[in-house]
């Protein structure tokens, strides 16, 4: 069993809600961003929503979360060089829309009516993010077959119906941010994020095929890996 230091937990967490409302508004030149303020606001209210309900149930996965660099050493070569794509053009997305919207005005901000859709739909996607969390304890930040925690097939929750929940609600927030904080420059980088997620997607099935027992199985059952319908 984990155990963990709840203070160096909360250290951490604040440290990243601190790292991310700086990144927001640093490039912005201003504090005065109220669109930047309520996704602080809404990333922290799941922050510790999902802190708390971890270190009381599940201690091993937030220990697992909580690594800041996607890279460890059980993990695959391409999936180390896909996470610091990831990692690096993941940066961008939030320092670019303070440049692009705030400080040099490059693009038109989006619509406000959008800015607010986009920040509505932060809620249903972080109510999944933490339903996906709450089943699937092996939700590891890298593509690796958890052997020293019993690595097992979950089909329950959202992965009866796709199987990767994870990267879909991943890829609807990508673009979710950047709406939200009107900033049109910064979908380019959404776009390409979503490309290395659906790469990714399709390598992390292909691994889980070959080496957790029982996923053939169930990739027979649950047939879509990341659109119900369509993949």
């Amino acid at each position: 069993m984990h155990k963990h230091n709840p203070l160096k937990i909360w250290l951490n967490f604040f440290v990243r809600m601190t790292l991310f409302a700086v990144g927001l508004l640093w490039p912005a030149g201003t504090w005065q961003w109220w669109e930047a303020w309520v996704l602080v606001g809404l990333w922290s209210v799941y922050g510790l929503v999902t802190t708390m309900y971890l270190l009381r149930h599940d201690p091993a996965l937030l220990a697992e979360r909580l690594k800041l660099v996607p890279l460890h050493k059980e993990q695959k070569a391409w999936d180390k060089a896909l996470m610091l794509l990831f990692f690096i053009a993941g940066i961008g997305l939030y320092l670019l829309p303070g440049f692009d919207v705030m400080r040099y005005a490059w693009s038109d901000p989006l619509p406000l009516w959008v800015r607010v859709i986009a920040m509505l739909v932060h809620i249903p996607s972080l109510a999944l993010l933490f339903w996906v969390m709450h089943e699937n304890t092996y939700l590891s930040q890298v593509v690796k077959i958890d052997k020293e925690r019993g690595h097992e097939v979950i089909t329950t929750g959202p992965y009866a119906v796709i199987r990767h929940p994870m990267y879909t609600v991943t890829i609807i927030l990508l673009f979710a941010v950047p709406v939200a904080l009107g900033s049109r420059f910064s979908l380019i980088i959404s776009l390409f994020l979503t490309v290395l997620l659906i790469v990714r997607t399709y390598l992390e099935d292909r691994t889980l095929h070959a080496e957790l027992e029982g996923y053939s199985e169930y990739a027979k059952q649950t047939v879509y890996r990341l659109i119900p319908g369509i993949w």
